[in-house]
């Protein structure tokens, strides 16, 4: 498999998974909030409710995403080549930071107070960076996989 072609499904399968594990999340911390307040939200319901925000939300998280994606992995990268080492852990870093950065972003230019209810707080906030964490680690894996002897 070629370089481009390699970099590049490494980069679809990270904004897929951040975006996908993003949307659960953000979706769960927000049923959370509602149960906390009294709401009784069955299993079926939280099932219902993260099906319509895949449908839903995704498309606009994914876009945000795949931007922040599209500068934090070649940073990542630099930084690797430049360290010498560390191409998981780096990816998995520059995905978290870049999402606490373009979160803080679109929380600036959006009109309500955040854009993401989940990110009001601390913990939230941190999740939905771990998401972004896994599709980074994700894209290290993929992108330095030795493709030829993996598919062999």
């Amino acid at each position: 498999m070629t370089n481009r072609w390699r970099l590049l499904v490494a980069y679809v399968a990270a904004v897929l998974d951040a975006t996908l594990l993003g949307s659960i999340v953000q979706t769960q911390f927000n049923l959370a909030a509602l149960s906390a307040l009294g709401a009784e939200i069955s299993f079926s319901t939280r099932l219902a409710t993260t099906g319509q925000d895949l449908l839903g939300f995704t498309p606009l998280y994914g876009s945000l995403v795949a931007v922040m994606m599209l500068v934090a992995m070649p940073v990542a990268t630099l930084v690797t080549r430049w360290l010498g080492t560390g191409a998981w852990p780096m990816h998995a870093l520059a995905a978290a930071l870049g999402l606490w950065v373009m979160l803080s972003i679109v929380d600036a230019l959006a009109p309500m107070p955040t854009l993401i209810a989940a990110t009001r707080s601390p913990e939230g906030t941190l999740a939905m960076m771990a998401t972004a964490a896994l599709g980074g680690w994700g894209y290290a894996i993929l992108a330095y996989l030795d493709w030829d002897r993996a598919l062999g």
